[in-house]
Protein backbone atom coordinates (compact mmCIF):
# COMPACT_ATOMS: atom_id res chain seq x y z
CA UNK A 1 0.00 0.00 0.00
CA UNK A 2 1.01 3.24 -0.41
CA UNK A 3 2.75 5.88 2.27
CA UNK A 4 -0.76 6.52 2.94
CA UNK A 5 -2.69 4.28 4.96
CA UNK A 6 -6.26 5.31 3.35
CA UNK A 7 -7.59 2.20 1.75
CA UNK A 8 -9.92 3.07 -0.55
CA UNK A 9 -10.50 -0.39 -2.12
CA UNK A 10 -10.96 -4.01 -0.69
CA UNK A 11 -9.15 -7.03 -2.54
CA UNK A 12 -9.75 -10.38 -2.50
CA UNK A 13 -7.46 -12.21 -2.95
CA UNK A 14 -3.67 -11.24 -2.17
CA UNK A 15 -2.44 -13.95 -3.89
CA UNK A 16 -3.16 -14.81 -7.14
CA UNK A 17 -3.07 -18.51 -7.72
CA UNK A 18 -2.91 -20.68 -11.14
CA UNK A 19 -2.91 -24.17 -11.48
CA UNK A 20 -0.33 -24.16 -13.49
CA UNK A 21 -0.21 -26.34 -16.56
CA UNK A 22 1.69 -26.62 -19.78
CA UNK A 23 0.25 -25.42 -22.98
CA UNK A 24 -2.76 -23.98 -21.65
CA UNK A 25 -4.38 -20.38 -20.47
CA UNK A 26 -5.35 -20.34 -17.06
CA UNK A 27 -7.67 -17.73 -15.55
CA UNK A 28 -8.21 -16.14 -11.99
CA UNK A 29 -10.51 -13.54 -10.41
CA UNK A 30 -10.09 -11.03 -8.21
CA UNK A 31 -13.04 -8.61 -6.33
CA UNK A 32 -12.52 -4.99 -5.87
CA UNK A 33 -14.78 -3.52 -2.99
CA UNK A 34 -15.34 0.07 -2.76
CA UNK A 35 -17.00 0.49 1.15
CA UNK A 36 -16.56 4.23 0.75
CA UNK A 37 -19.27 6.64 -0.45
CA UNK A 38 -17.13 8.12 -3.30
CA UNK A 39 -16.61 6.64 -7.03
CA UNK A 40 -13.26 4.88 -7.06
CA UNK A 41 -11.29 4.75 -10.37
CA UNK A 42 -8.49 1.75 -10.17
CA UNK A 43 -5.72 0.46 -12.60
CA UNK A 44 -4.10 -2.71 -12.82
CA UNK A 45 -0.92 -3.45 -13.75
CA UNK A 46 1.89 -6.30 -13.93
CA UNK A 47 5.38 -6.99 -14.06
CA UNK A 48 4.83 -8.94 -17.09
CA UNK A 49 2.42 -7.22 -19.66
CA UNK A 50 2.80 -10.00 -22.29
CA UNK A 51 2.42 -13.12 -19.88
CA UNK A 52 -1.29 -12.04 -18.70
CA UNK A 53 -4.20 -10.73 -19.54
CA UNK A 54 -6.16 -8.33 -17.52
CA UNK A 55 -10.04 -7.72 -18.39
CA UNK A 56 -10.97 -4.95 -17.37
CA UNK A 57 -7.59 -3.51 -16.34
CA UNK A 58 -8.99 -0.15 -15.89
CA UNK A 59 -12.54 1.15 -14.51
CA UNK A 60 -14.72 2.57 -11.99
CA UNK A 61 -16.33 0.97 -8.96
CA UNK A 62 -19.18 2.98 -7.97
CA UNK A 63 -19.81 3.32 -3.91
CA UNK A 64 -20.51 0.48 -1.78
CA UNK A 65 -20.19 -2.31 -4.42
CA UNK A 66 -17.46 -4.77 -5.95
CA UNK A 67 -16.81 -5.13 -9.43
CA UNK A 68 -14.69 -8.67 -10.69
CA UNK A 69 -11.48 -8.40 -12.49
CA UNK A 70 -9.72 -11.39 -14.66
CA UNK A 71 -6.55 -11.69 -15.07
CA UNK A 72 -5.54 -15.24 -17.71
CA UNK A 73 -2.00 -16.21 -17.99
CA UNK A 74 -1.00 -17.12 -21.58
CA UNK A 75 -0.13 -20.90 -22.56
CA UNK A 76 3.29 -21.75 -21.30
CA UNK A 77 5.64 -23.41 -23.44
CA UNK A 78 7.88 -24.44 -20.40
CA UNK A 79 7.23 -25.39 -16.96
CA UNK A 80 8.93 -22.97 -14.37
CA UNK A 81 11.74 -24.35 -11.78
CA UNK A 82 10.66 -25.26 -8.68
CA UNK A 83 6.97 -23.59 -9.31
CA UNK A 84 7.90 -20.81 -8.39
CA UNK A 85 6.92 -16.91 -10.47
CA UNK A 86 8.49 -13.78 -9.46
CA UNK A 87 5.59 -11.49 -11.24
CA UNK A 88 3.59 -9.06 -9.53
CA UNK A 89 0.62 -7.00 -10.06
CA UNK A 90 -0.16 -4.06 -8.76
CA UNK A 91 -4.02 -2.34 -7.63
CA UNK A 92 -3.82 1.63 -7.96
CA UNK A 93 -6.80 3.43 -6.74
CA UNK A 94 -8.33 6.87 -6.92
CA UNK A 95 -11.13 9.07 -5.78
CA UNK A 96 -13.17 10.47 -8.65
CA UNK A 97 -15.73 12.84 -9.45
CA UNK A 98 -19.20 11.40 -9.84
CA UNK A 99 -20.09 10.80 -13.91
CA UNK A 100 -16.15 9.72 -14.59
CA UNK A 101 -16.01 7.55 -17.17
CA UNK A 102 -14.06 4.45 -17.49
CA UNK A 103 -12.59 5.60 -20.55
CA UNK A 104 -11.30 8.80 -18.48
CA UNK A 105 -9.24 6.64 -16.29
CA UNK A 106 -5.95 7.12 -17.78
CA UNK A 107 -2.17 6.67 -16.19
CA UNK A 108 -2.24 10.62 -15.77
CA UNK A 109 -4.51 10.13 -12.32
CA UNK A 110 -2.16 7.77 -10.75
CA UNK A 111 0.92 9.84 -11.05
CA UNK A 112 2.36 12.28 -8.03
CA UNK A 113 1.99 15.69 -10.39
CA UNK A 114 -2.04 14.81 -10.29
CA UNK A 115 -1.75 15.42 -6.56
CA UNK A 116 -4.57 13.20 -6.24
CA UNK A 117 -4.53 10.59 -3.14
CA UNK A 118 -3.13 7.34 -4.66
CA UNK A 119 -3.81 4.16 -2.87
CA UNK A 120 -1.41 0.75 -4.52
CA UNK A 121 -1.98 -2.22 -3.55
CA UNK A 122 0.97 -5.13 -4.18
CA UNK A 123 -0.63 -8.80 -5.22
CA UNK A 124 1.94 -11.51 -5.86
CA UNK A 125 1.02 -14.73 -8.17
CA UNK A 126 1.17 -18.08 -7.07
CA UNK A 127 1.72 -21.42 -9.01
CA UNK A 128 0.36 -24.53 -7.67
CA UNK A 129 0.10 -28.16 -9.11
CA UNK A 130 -2.98 -29.48 -10.78
CA UNK A 131 -5.42 -31.52 -9.27
CA UNK A 132 -4.47 -35.32 -9.95
CA UNK A 133 -7.31 -37.29 -11.36
CA UNK A 134 -8.60 -39.90 -9.47
CA UNK A 135 -6.28 -43.71 -9.21
CA UNK A 136 -8.64 -46.09 -11.88
CA UNK A 137 -10.48 -49.10 -10.04
CA UNK A 138 -10.13 -52.42 -11.80
CA UNK A 139 -14.12 -53.21 -12.87
CA UNK A 140 -15.54 -55.78 -10.75
CA UNK A 141 -13.24 -55.00 -7.92
CA UNK A 142 -14.21 -52.74 -4.56
CA UNK A 143 -12.19 -50.16 -3.89
CA UNK A 144 -9.54 -50.90 -1.28
CA UNK A 145 -9.31 -54.54 -2.28
CA UNK A 146 -6.84 -56.98 -3.83
CA UNK A 147 -7.91 -58.10 -7.98
CA UNK A 148 -8.71 -61.52 -8.23
CA UNK A 149 -5.50 -62.98 -9.38
CA UNK A 150 -4.95 -64.75 -12.75
CA UNK A 151 -3.76 -67.82 -13.58
CA UNK A 152 -1.49 -65.94 -15.92
CA UNK A 153 0.25 -64.01 -13.18
CA UNK A 154 1.59 -66.88 -11.71
CA UNK A 155 -1.19 -66.74 -8.32
CA UNK A 156 -3.07 -70.14 -7.62
CA UNK A 157 -7.02 -69.19 -6.77
CA UNK A 158 -8.11 -70.84 -3.77
CA UNK A 159 -10.99 -74.06 -4.21
CA UNK A 160 -14.01 -71.01 -3.54
CA UNK A 161 -12.57 -68.91 -6.53
CA UNK A 162 -11.77 -72.50 -8.69
CA UNK A 163 -15.64 -73.35 -7.93
CA UNK A 164 -17.30 -70.27 -9.76
CA UNK A 165 -14.91 -70.65 -12.61
CA UNK A 166 -15.60 -74.13 -14.16
CA UNK A 167 -18.85 -76.03 -15.51
CA UNK A 168 -20.43 -78.39 -13.28
CA UNK A 169 -18.11 -81.25 -15.36
CA UNK A 170 -14.52 -79.78 -13.96
CA UNK A 171 -14.34 -77.54 -17.24
CA UNK A 172 -13.81 -74.10 -17.07
CA UNK A 173 -16.38 -71.63 -17.88
CA UNK A 174 -17.28 -69.75 -20.53
CA UNK A 175 -16.81 -66.18 -18.73
CA UNK A 176 -13.56 -67.69 -17.12
CA UNK A 177 -12.02 -68.18 -20.84
CA UNK A 178 -12.69 -64.94 -21.87
CA UNK A 179 -11.84 -63.46 -18.67
CA UNK A 180 -8.05 -65.28 -19.21
CA UNK A 181 -8.34 -64.01 -22.91
CA UNK A 182 -8.51 -60.57 -22.07
CA UNK A 183 -6.26 -60.41 -19.43
CA UNK A 184 -3.34 -62.36 -21.81
CA UNK A 185 -4.11 -59.42 -24.73
CA UNK A 186 -5.32 -61.87 -28.00
CA UNK A 187 -6.83 -59.91 -30.59
CA UNK A 188 -10.37 -59.67 -30.90
CA UNK A 189 -10.51 -62.61 -34.08
CA UNK A 190 -8.45 -64.72 -31.47
CA UNK A 191 -10.70 -64.77 -28.73
CA UNK A 192 -13.88 -64.41 -31.16
CA UNK A 193 -12.51 -68.05 -32.29
CA UNK A 194 -11.28 -69.18 -28.76
CA UNK A 195 -14.83 -68.02 -27.53
CA UNK A 196 -16.77 -70.33 -30.01
CA UNK A 197 -14.39 -73.32 -30.11
CA UNK A 198 -14.90 -73.62 -26.20
CA UNK A 199 -19.42 -73.07 -26.34
CA UNK A 200 -19.10 -75.37 -28.85
CA UNK A 201 -17.34 -78.01 -26.49
CA UNK A 202 -19.22 -76.93 -23.62
CA UNK A 203 -22.22 -77.65 -25.68
CA UNK A 204 -20.89 -80.78 -26.56
CA UNK A 205 -20.25 -81.99 -23.36
CA UNK A 206 -23.99 -81.33 -22.31
CA UNK A 207 -25.47 -82.83 -24.97
CA UNK A 208 -22.97 -85.76 -23.76
CA UNK A 209 -24.61 -85.66 -20.14
CA UNK A 210 -27.57 -85.66 -21.81
CA UNK A 211 -27.53 -89.00 -23.55
CA UNK A 212 -26.18 -90.74 -20.57
CA UNK A 213 -28.83 -89.90 -18.62
CA UNK A 214 -31.09 -90.70 -21.40
CA UNK A 215 -29.24 -93.96 -21.76
CA UNK A 216 -29.22 -94.49 -17.80
CA UNK A 217 -32.70 -94.26 -17.75
CA UNK A 218 -33.33 -96.67 -20.66
CA UNK A 219 -31.69 -99.23 -19.01
CA UNK A 220 -33.55 -99.07 -16.10
CA UNK A 221 -36.50 -99.50 -17.49
CA UNK A 222 -35.01 -102.62 -19.36
CA UNK A 223 -34.24 -103.88 -15.95
CA UNK A 224 -37.64 -103.53 -14.76
CA UNK A 225 -39.26 -106.14 -17.31
CA UNK A 226 -39.02 -109.50 -17.48
CA UNK A 227 -38.17 -110.62 -20.78
CA UNK A 228 -36.03 -110.03 -23.67
CA UNK A 229 -35.15 -107.28 -25.86
CA UNK A 230 -37.35 -106.03 -27.95
CA UNK A 231 -36.34 -105.28 -31.04
CA UNK A 232 -37.01 -101.41 -31.32
CA UNK A 233 -35.49 -101.21 -27.20
CA UNK A 234 -32.02 -102.50 -28.74
CA UNK A 235 -32.46 -99.85 -32.14
CA UNK A 236 -32.55 -97.42 -29.82
CA UNK A 237 -30.09 -98.34 -27.65
CA UNK A 238 -27.51 -98.94 -30.03
CA UNK A 239 -28.72 -95.35 -31.98
CA UNK A 240 -27.70 -93.55 -28.00
CA UNK A 241 -24.87 -95.38 -28.42
CA UNK A 242 -23.40 -94.30 -31.90
CA UNK A 243 -24.69 -90.62 -31.05
CA UNK A 244 -22.39 -90.66 -27.87
CA UNK A 245 -19.42 -92.24 -29.38
CA UNK A 246 -19.96 -89.10 -31.98
CA UNK A 247 -19.79 -86.74 -29.01
CA UNK A 248 -17.31 -87.64 -27.37
CA UNK A 249 -14.84 -88.02 -30.66
CA UNK A 250 -15.47 -84.15 -31.12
Amino acid sequence: MGSNSMELLGIEPLELQFPFELKKQISCSMQLTNRTDDYIGFKVKTTSPKKYCVRPNSGIVPPRSTSDVIVTMQAQKEEPLDMQCKDKFLVQSVIVAEGTLPKDITGDLFMKQSRNVVDEVKLKVVYVPPPKPPSPVREGSEEGSSPRPSLSDGSTLNYQEMQTTRESDGSPSLAFVKAQMDQEGFTPETSALISKLTEERNSAIQQNNKLREELDLVRRELSKQNGGFSFVVVAVIALLGILLGFIMKR
